[in-house]
Parts: C-alpha cells; sequence; structure tokens
C-alpha cells in the first residue's frame, strides 16, 4: 500500500519513456488510482506523488509537470470555474480574444481538423502552464464528468481527454472513451473482457428507455470476503453483476451514466430526478465549490446545499461593498443568496435543466464537504444520508421558506 507524501517525488524508472512521460497520484484510496500505478510500474513511467493536501494539487501539478493527469470530475470542475472566472473578470479584450480562440478551435474539432497553431500562441498556450504546460492525456473517473468541461479540458489544454466507467468490484474498468472519439456525453463502449447490458428498472424508465447497468466476464470479482449474502445480492445466477448505475445506451454503442439507483428519487408531483446529474452542472457556478441537491416525495422542488467559493464570494462582495463580520453572516446575507441562486439559475438554463430540476431555494456553508466531517467517501463522492442528516435544519429551513413564499400568492389569487 502506498501512503500519502508530504513532499514530490519521483520513482524514476529506466526506460526510453522516463524524459517524456511523467504520471501524478494523489486518489490513494481508489481502484482507479491503484490500476493506473500497476500500468505506470509496467511501462516504466515516471511517477510523482501530492503533497498530501488537496487544495495544493496545483501547485503540485505545476511542479510536476505531468503529460498524464487522471483526475476526477471535481478537480476538473475547480479547473474550469477557476479559468471562466478569470476570463469573465478580464472583460475587454482579452475575453473577446479567449472567445474567439475558443470557438474557433471548438469548430475545428467539430469538424475533424486542427486549429490554428496561432490560437495556442495567442491564448491556450499560458492556460496550458498552469498545468505544467505538458499534459497529453486526461482522464476521468468516480462519476460523470459534464459535457461542457469535457470539452473544455480538450479545447483549453490540448489533450485528449478520455473519460472511463468502472468500480471495485470489476477490476476498475467497464468502458472508456476511444482515442480520436469527439462526441461527448457518454464514457464510451464497453472493455473487450466483459459483457454489459442493461436491466429494466420502470421507476427510471423516464423520459426515455434507461435501466441498471449489469456486468458478466472474468473482470468481475467472485465475490465479497466471507460475505456470501452480500455477494448473492450483487451477482446473479447468471454472473452478471449488477452495479447500482442507472444507464442508457447512445448511437454507436457509447454507454450513458445516468445516476447511482439508490440516488433516484421521486419528488411529489412524480417526477424523478437524478442528484448528480444536477449537482454536475451546478458544480460549474463560479460561486459553488461543493454542491448537495436534495428533494423527496414530500415536496414538489428541490433545494441545494452549497459549500461557497470563499474567494470568489469575497471578490463580489468587495465589488458590492458589502460589510460582513465572518463568513458565516455573510453566507446567511439575503443578498449573498439571490446572486449565488440567480447564477446557479443562468447555469441551469445553458445546461437546459428541466423546471423541476432546478433548486428552488440554497443554504450557503463556509465549511467544504470532507473526510474529516463525514460528508464525503475516499473517492470524494457525496454520502447522501449523513449530507441529509448533518443539514436537516437547513433543509426543513429552506423548505419552509419555501411554503411561506408561496402562500401569499396563492391567497392574492
Amino acid at each position: 500500500m502506498f501512503s500519502p507524501c508530504v513532499i514530490i517525488y519521483l520513482i524514476f524508472v529506466e526506460t526510453t519513456f522516463l524524459s517524456t512521460v511523467t504520471y501524478h497520484i494523489y486518489l490513494l484510496a481508489h481502484i482507479y488510482e491503484l490500476v493506473n500505478q500497476v500500468l505506470t510500474a509496467h511501462f516504466g513511467v515516471a511517477v510523482g506523488f501530492y503533497q498530501g493536501d488537496n487544495l495544493k494539487l496545483m501547485d503540485d501539478l505545476a511542479a510536476l509537470r505531468p503529460t498524464i493527469f487522471c483526475s476526477v470530475p471535481r478537480l476538473f470542475n475547480r479547473i474550469y470555474a477557476g479559468i471562466t472566472n478569470i476570463v469573465k473578470s478580464s472583460g475587454g479584450l482579452r475575453e473577446r480574444l479567449f472567445n474567439a480562440a475558443y470557438n474557433a478551435k471548438k469548430q475545428a474539432l467539430q469538424n475533424g481538423k486542427n486549429a490554428s497553431p496561432m490560437w495556442d500562441r495567442l491564448v491556450f498556450n499560458k492556460i496550458r502552464d498552469k498545468l505544467g504546460g505538458r499534459v497529453r492525456y486526461f482522464v476521468s473517473g468516480a462519476s460523470p464528468l459534464s459535457p461542457d468541461v469535457l470539452e473544455f479540458m480538450k479545447i483549453c489544454f490540448g489533450g485528449e481527454v478520455l473519460e472511463g466507467y468502472g468500480m471495485t468490484e470489476t477490476s476498475c474498468v467497464i468502458s472508456v472513451i476511444d482515442l480520436g472519439d469527439n462526441q461527448v456525453g457518454h464514457v464510451g463502449s464497453p472493455n473487450p473482457a466483459c459483457e454489459v447490458k442493461l436491466e429494466d428498472v420502470p421507476e427510471s424508465d423516464k423520459p426515455y428507455p434507461r435501466g441498471e447497468i449489469c456486468v458478466r466476464g472474468p473482470i468481475v470479482f467472485q465475490g465479497y470476503y466471507k460475505d456470501e449474502t452480500q455477494t448473492r445480492e450483487v451477482i446473479d445466477g447468471e454472473g452478471w453483476l449488477h452495479t447500482g448505475d442507472i444507464g442508457l445506451w447512445l448511437p454507436g454503442g457509447r454507454l450513458k451514466i445516468i445516476d447511482r439507483k439508490k440516488n433516484i428519487f421521486k419528488l411529489a408531483q412524480g417526477e424523478y430526478i437524478a442528484p448528480e446529474k444536477i449537482e454536475n452542472v451546478y458544480a460549474k457556478c463560479r460561486f459553488v465549490a461543493q454542491c448537495f441537491i436534495y428533494g423527496d416525495s414530500f415536496n414538489s422542488s428541490l433545494v441545494a446545499v452549497v459549500a461557497v467559493d470563499q474567494d470568489v464570494l469575497r471578490d463580489w462582495v468587495a465589488s458590492q461593498g458589502i460589510k460582513f463580520d465572518n463568513l458565516e453572516q455573510l453566507c446567511n446575507d439575503p443578498r449573498t443568496k439571490a446572486v449565488v441562486l440567480s447564477d446557479m439559475d443562468a447555469i441551469g438554463r445553458e445546461a437546459q435543466l428541466r423546471g423541476f430540476e432546478y433548486a428552488k431555494a440554497v443554504m450557503l456553508v463556509g465549511e467544504p464537504f470532507t473526510l474529516e466531517n463525514g460528508l464525503l467517501t475516499p473517492t470524494f463522492k457525496i454520502k447522501r444520508a449523513q449530507a441529509k442528516e448533518y443539514f436537516q435544519s437547513a433543509i426543513t429551513e429552506m423548505y419552509q421558506g419555501l411554503v411561506a413564499s408561496e402562500t401569499p400568492a396563492k391567497s392574492a389569487l
């Protein structure tokens, strides 16, 4: 087992690849990371370990200058939000130049052509330097990556962006995007070492057919250690592993992930909600560092708990001349909540969320979701049951506020 290191260091292996390939490691609790470590050792790749502080990952990347960077959507979302905020705040000529370069390169990629190198020299090389300037491959896993963010990474950093899907019980990879596939919004085609099928789940079959992803083949594990009961719950009599993930097939045999089966819930009016999809949309909001979407069958709308990006929020407050004594006071200020919710609504419109998928109220918190406060798994996914309990009073308060705001409108009618 590898333990977190306090400094960056390289494991040098005598190969011809050494001078050109460097790999960055920080997902030490993840099967996705362990498989990559085995592969890097096999192919003789120089490996860099992070400092042990996720907040300093960008510094580690700039120092290590990797050529292969495997990460999770949470970090890619932070990179996306950071760059877009800088571009918007620059205004004037710089913003117009970035937009012109971005659109030109996007159009070239969609047409299967190479964009003019002029755009890289003028705009994108400076952005690429933020990650050391040498990244040729980005790989994303653990949860769905927003198509907009995937496209953004490909355009701004100039490398291939590959998204995959897998789990510990399948020795990591179930599917992965093929090199050269310019379609976004999916996790590629199945690994040749397995079969994949969708099993009907009636409650998730709207607005189009989809089902639980099931996997069979030599990559599937034999069972949980000394736990036959749980093993039988996930592996059926025909050898199919029931992943608990809801997916659908796209043209070309591409697989799209919707959400965890257990995460999908129904609102009072009967609409089914995939919260992780909505959270990934709102993660692109400049004020949002992390987001927890909640709803249930007793209410007709969603509410959100947002761990704010403190730097962005303080910059906005300074521009508005708002005075505050501490972060908690700022998070509770109605003006702050209003601007964050407005920005989330704008992001939702861009992503074409349906009306019932919008958060109607928001609670802002300064404390991030972490392993230490019990709100994240070791793979950086939100623990929903724990988050519901942790924020129960805030959730109740938001729904009470929504009821109170609707009552005068109904009375007027």
